[in-house]
């Protein structure tokens, strides 16, 4: 990786972490979190109605038979008488129906006479918080939700009955998710919510609610004492009886027998609780509330709550999630990893869902997701970026100077074109045109330009077909190596080849030049095999794919020695390519330049 390309992959990568991060502090993707909590829900609930819940609804078939609501309070004082019979009394009676002003002097009298009667009834009331009663509040978690005032029963009826809340918390979306166990009253009392204090009242043990906090992943309030509703039934799943039926005694008292027993408000238009009688919920579009606090009710009995993941565990997934798809794309192919991530997807998300499911335990995954997912996207992105820059640098390096092959396989492979050189044994080929400088004195420019590209075709075709790389054309003369950039086997022989069918593919061009300029012109041929530098050779400005070094002196100097026409190669080529080739004996001769003498050989014919 080139240290551009490094320094933007670490550096955006970080960014791009603490953008995740900072997304999972101010909650970006709260209604994606708050909907996979929903779904959980729903998929998880059992729709099994418990038995010592019951709902009695002021439904329309009682407001037609009764009359409209709200009702003359003495009705309530024989409510209570048929459903407090002997022998089957409920555990808790609770009213989500308010009565907090007076009304009929003789009602209420009647209606607080039976109150007496009974230790069973929960009368409601609501407590005033800042905004409104029914929206939430900004609180603290280790307090109580305060409230600035409380609107209790009327003084008459409050005096015999117990009291509990019916504040309820709506979430951002306006779904009813969580619930307020327990309040503050300005004077300091505690005081616990409709569905608390009945279960309580069933003697069933509280004490781990009783310190309960919710460590919802929200921008909803946290109090002491805040739950998550864990909806486990929907409406239909409650044993629901209408008001009037329990009335004129249709109902079997033994349905009663140590239930809680809910009263409330489902007929359309007809409040329950201060003027809102319905809300939607994870399950529901439309519940009544009454059913609200018969779902907590269930939940508490059932001892249940959804326990959060803590936030550096979230954290600690989040980064893992990210590093591991920041490295991935660099390891593996891109369907590799695109797979990978699909399969992740589909992993994480049924890991959630069964740790809700099995352990009511709720990971927040989406920033997990989000993690990866735009670890994957830029670091796939920059992978490819930087594997078409290559693959454009490798054409415009080596499309003009090697055969398109060669070029696939460079970028096929994707090989790394080392800016700089590498040591490598290579064979090299020079070779020069003789009788050239006669012919040109005969010739306009232009024509000399064209014999030289049409020499040079036929010179440039041979090479590439046998894998050669055209290093530069000097004037007349020619540089090409094999075995470079891509290995070549038996470079060797493919030089000796090349020079061989150059020499073939001359005699038709020569005769023609010499028919029509009168002038012989011919190609003396000079190759080597050794150790040289190879690589982008040059400045930042401009730069050359070349080969430096010794052995491409000795093969300029070899071909310095032969006379038109000839094809004179060192001893290493001859060594490995005899086989292949005839030669004439070997001469050593001296170069300029060379303390040595050189061992050649003439090339003659194929064998």
């Amino acid at each position: 990786m080139k240290s551009t390309v490094r320094r933007t992959f670490i550096i955006v990568n970080i960014i791009l972490l603490f953008i995740v991060f900072l997304s999972y502090q101010l909650h970006g993707f709260q209604k994606v979190e708050t909907i996979m909590l929903d779904i959980n829900m729903k998929q998880s609930a059992s729709h099994d109605s418990d038995p010592h819940i019951v709902v009695v609804a002021v439904d329309n078939e009682s407001i037609e038979a009764l009359g409209q609501f709200p009702w003359d309070r003495a009705v309530y004082a024989s409510f209570l008488e048929m459903v407090n019979q002997d022998g089957f009394e409920p555990a808790a009676i609770a009213f989500d129906i308010t009565f907090s002003d007076a009304s009929n002097e003789e009602s209420d009298t009647i209606f607080a006479e039976a109150l007496a009667s009974y230790n069973n009834v929960i009368l409601p009331m609501v407590g005033v918080t800042t905004g409104d009663v029914f929206q939430t509040s900004v609180v603290h978690t280790d307090q109580y939700l305060q409230t600035t005032h409380v609107f209790y029963p009327f003084d008459l009826l409050a005096q015999y009955t117990h009291h509990a809340h019916i504040n309820r918390v709506v979430s951002h979306d306006g779904v009813i998710r969580q619930a307020w166990l327990k309040i503050q009253a300005p004077d300091g009392t505690i005081i616990p919510s409709l569905a608390y204090k009945a279960v309580e009242m069933t003697g069933a043990d509280l004490s781990f609610y009783d310190e309960y906090t919710d460590r919802q992943k929200t921008s909803d309030p946290i109090a002491k004492n805040t739950m998550t509703i864990a909806y486990d039934l929907v409406t239909d799943d409650y044993l629901t009886v209408p008001f009037v039926n329990v009335l004129y005694g249709d109902i079997p008292p033994e349905t009663f027998q140590n239930a809680i027993v809910f009263v409330g408000a489902t007929a359309t238009g007809v409040s329950g609780d201060s003027g809102q009688d319905s809300g939607p919920t994870p399950l529901e579009r439309d519940t009544k509330l009454v059913y609200v606090h018969a779902n907590i009710a269930n939940q508490l009995l059932q001892g249940s709550y959804i326990q959060y993941a803590p936030n550096v565990l979230e954290l600690i997934l989040i980064a893992i999630a990210y590093i591991l798809f920041m490295l991935l794309p660099w390891r593996f192919k891109n369907l590799y990893t695109f797979s990978m991530v699909i399969l992740s997807i589909v992993i994480i998300y049924f890991a959630q869902q069964y740790s809700y499911q099995q352990l009511n335990y709720h990971i927040s995954i989406i920033y997990m997701l989000e993690a990866m997912l735009i670890a994957y996207v830029f670091n796939v992105s920059l992978k490819s970026y930087m594997e078409q820059s290559q693959k454009n640098f490798v054409t415009r390096q080596f499309g003009r100077y090697i055969s398109p092959d060669l070029v696939k396989d460079i970028v096929k492979q994707g090989m790394d074109i080392q800016i700089g050189g590498i040591s490598k044994r290579i064979t090299i080929l020079f070779l020069d045109i003789r009788g050239f400088t006669s012919l040109s004195e005969q010739l306009t420019p232009a024509e000399v330009v064209d014999v030289l590209n049409t020499k040079f075709t036929m010179i440039t075709k041979t090479a590439l077909e046998n894998n050669g790389t055209i290093d530069k054309f000097i004037g007349d003369a020619a540089m090409i190596l094999f075995n470079a950039p891509l290995d070549v086997a038996d470079h060797e022989k493919m030089a000796v080849l090349t020079a061989y069918q150059i020499q073939q593919s001359m005699n038709p061009i020569r005769e023609q030049l010499l028919e029509k300029y009168g002038v012989e012109v011919n190609i003396g041929i000079g190759i080597h095999t050794g150790n040289v530098v190879i690589g982008n050779i040059g400045s930042y400005l401009r730069m050359d794919y070349t080969a430096i070094g010794d052995s491409v002196n000795i093969a300029s100097r070899i071909e310095s020695g032969t006379v038109a026409g000839q094809i004179l190669v060192s001893e290493e080529v001859y060594k490995a390519t005899s086989n292949s080739f005839e030669y004439g004996d070997g001469v050593e001769k001296m170069f300029k330049g060379k303390s040595q003498p050189i061992a050649i050989y003439e090339l003659l014919k194929l064998k």
